[in-house]
């Protein structure tokens, strides 16, 4: 027996001037064969899972491509190209199953659906292939998608801690098919008109919480796999939106399974559009909370509007400056994206005293902000090379890289400063760079809910804080062209079906 397996990951942000080329790949790490076997082997991630799977059918495995990039904006065309032309070529060279770890929201500059362009052309190649695709929760479903794989699920966490169950389920279900113990499953799956906000999808809060129940239950009664897709609403695409699939022997079954939960999440959709407060009085009540009370751990400050994890430039000031203006002390930020400030806080050197312009570096024409440096005096505490292995329950590990990373420390604040992206989805951000998170009264994250992974452990009161940024959950800040219409809230809706 021989099995592709690949992995191509991205989400695509288009409202964020992040340009995600070939070299944005490369930064995260691209590879093939026995490198990406060494990557990701030991990793809980799907390709891992894929990995063990064949290992245990002791087939011949060949794997032509394994890349992510962090999101940003649309994959460049090339980028395209180079990632999904080896998949295609090792296709066409005969095999007999294909097991993918997809994302299921890249747009690219030529197409709107790089998940569903790249299955179509592998049906093309390949019309009767077994083909095997875990997604990610906030996957954008398309009809291309659903009609040319054999099994298709999606992970029922946020954050991803569950990689390798989800993969492990459509895997084992089409191997089985590959290998001839049960027969090709059917799918079934409703695409509702709802543009769920990223902020309202995490998987231990309604209403996520209630979806994700209703989807175990369908699983409980027989079902192969049932999926909720909360879906990314940063894409300014056609087939944006929530969307629901099922897997099973029966397709009556599977359909009516998948009716039932998307009635369900329609039901309440209001509960899935965030509703914003002033980051004045966020960051007040955050300092009343932590001054003077000795709550064993830090309070979680959210700056969500600019998390690079869903394409933010990672580098906007609003809500550091905010902070520092009401006087917080012991704060530990991660992280700044700044190049330039690391390369002067390295040619300084550690415990050098400097005035630095850290940040805003980036301007944001999808929203109309211009980048606005903050300028911070303070004292280079510590330097390094910015590489780190994930020990938490996400990306487990997996190897980060950073890149060169310096801490800032001014006014009661120490500021993680990188020169790659990275969203803060583990505390080896901090330990990595000698700071104990856990130590400190305010621990201020440019992220969403993938820092659930890692600091909700250590969080004795968690405050999001609006900022600015292309990650924002404002849509009255957004220029949605695309989308199909009319899709809630952006219209008021009754109805979906």
């Amino acid at each position: 027996m021989k099995l592709v397996l690949a992995m191509m990951k991205h989400e695509t942000n288009t409202f964020s001037p992040i340009v995600t080329d070939w070299a944005r790949f490369e930064a995260w790490g691209v590879y093939t064969g026995q490198a990406a076997i060494e990557a990701y082997g030991k990793t809980n991630m799907p390709l891992g899972v894929y990995l063990d799977l064949a290992r245990q059918a002791k087939a011949e495995v060949v794997l032509p491509m394994a890349a992510e990039a962090m999101p940003g904006g649309r994959v460049t065309a090339d980028a395209y190209k180079r990632l999904s032309d080896p998949i295609l070529e090792a296709v066409a060279k005969g095999c007999d199953g294909c097991l993918l770890d997809l994302h299921g929201a890249m747009v690219t500059e030529e197409t709107e659906d790089g998940e569903g362009t790249l299955l179509e052309r592998i049906r093309a190649i390949a019309p009767n292939l077994p083909i095997a695709v875990t997604l990610d929760l906030h996957c954008n479903l398309t009809e291309k998608m659903v009609k040319n794989c054999t099994g298709l699920i999606g992970y029922k966490t946020y954050p991803h801690v569950d990689m390798d169950i989800v993969s492990r389920q459509i895997g084992t279900r089409v191997m089985d098919f590959i290998l001839g113990n049960k027969p090709a499953p059917v799918m079934a799956w409703r695409k509702l008109p709802l543009m769920s906000q990223t902020l309202c999808q995490g998987t231990d809060d309604e209403p996520m919480k209630s979806a994700i129940h209703a989807c175990r239950e369908e699983e409980a009664k027989g079902l192969v796999a049932a999926t909720v897709f909360g879906s990314f609403a940063l894409a300014d695409i056609h087939d944006v939106g929530t969307a629901v699939i099922t897997v099973g022997e029966d397709f009556t079954a599977a359909n009516a399974a998948a009716q039932r939960i998307a009635d369900g999440i329609w039901q309440v959709r209001d509960q899935h559009i965030y509703k914003h407060r002033d980051l004045k009085e966020s960051v007040a009540e955050a300092r009343q909370i932590a001054t003077g009370q000795n709550l064993g751990g830090p309070v979680i400050l959210l700056d969500h509007a600019d998390n690079c994890g869903s394409g933010g430039s990672q580098d906007v000031m609003t809500v550091i400056a905010e902070v520092l203006r009401q006087g917080l002390e012991d704060v530990a930020v991660g992280a700044v994206w700044d190049p330039e400030a690391v390369a002067q806080m390295q040619k300084a050197g550690v415990g050098a005293e400097i005035t630095i312009d850290l940040g805003g570096k980036t301007n944001l024409p999808s929203i109309g902000e211009k980048g606005e440096p903050l300028r911070l005096t303070g004292r280079v505490r510590t330097l390094t090379d910015g590489e780190w292995i994930v020990r938490g329950p996400m990306y487990n590990g997996y190897k980060v890289m950073m890149g060169p990373t310096a801490v800032f420390e001014t006014g009661g604040m120490q500021i993680v400063v990188v020169s790659r992206h990275h969203e803060p989805w583990d505390i080896g951000v901090f330990t990595s760079v000698g700071i104990d998170p856990a130590a400190k009264r305010y621990v201020l994250l440019k992220s969403r809910i993938h820092y659930r992974a890692g600091f909700a452990p250590l969080a004795k009161a968690t405050f999001t804080l609006d900022g600015v940024g292309v990650t924002t959950s404002d849509n009255t800040k957004l220029d949605y062209k695309h989308v199909r219409r009319p899709i809630y809230p952006l219209d008021r809706l009754n109805d979906w079906t």
